[in-house]
């Protein structure tokens, strides 16, 4: 089992939930050397890999939005898991049905949205895929509040995500 320590803990939570979170995240990529692979997928149990598969979404959101998720390899690991169940069974609804509906998107765009790209036809796809958007936009607008909703089920199951020392 993938160990944190209390302390750290602590000091995170008294920080944020981002930061209460990232600990767990932490550990996790630790885990698995930094990247996710079919060798070390066992490493993590289901609720971890839902935690980490939040913060992968999560950042790439933040940082390029859905294209960019899944341009970025992660389209198979949020879309083709029960990432969407996942999340809402950890209480963040609506972030479970924004996941739902861009899975249809990715699921009847997949190939188009996963072959290699040049830079060029990487920001035209932003373009092509502006169906995104409304959804983007959607996740920026919920992202604190389902973001609280994560951390506080962490908080409440805490040993399903590590085992605290």
């Amino acid at each position: 089992m993938i160990q944190v320590k209390d302390k750290d803990l602590a000091t995170a939570a008294e920080k944020g939930m981002d930061e209460f979170l990232q600990i767990f995240i932490d550990a996790y990529l630790k885990e698995i050397d930094g990247q996710l692979s079919s060798e070390n997928m066992n490493k993590l149990n289901g609720t971890q890999h839902t935690l980490l598969a939040w913060h992968f979404f999560s950042t790439e959101m933040r940082e390029g939005g859905f294209v960019q998720l899944i341009q970025n390899g992660y389209g198979g690991y949020i879309f083709g898991n029960p990432f969407a169940k996942a999340i809402k069974q950890f209480g963040a609804t609506e972030l479970g049905k924004l996941i739902y509906k861009a899975k249809e998107i990715y699921d009847s765009n997949k190939e188009e949205l996963e072959h290699e790209t040049t830079d060029e036809e990487f920001t035209a796809m932003y373009v092509d895929f502006e169906v995104f958007d409304e959804l983007e936009e959607q996740y920026f607008d919920m992202e604190e509040q389902q973001t609280s909703l994560i951390a506080a089920y962490v908080d409440e199951h805490i040993n399903e995500f590590a085992e605290i020392v």
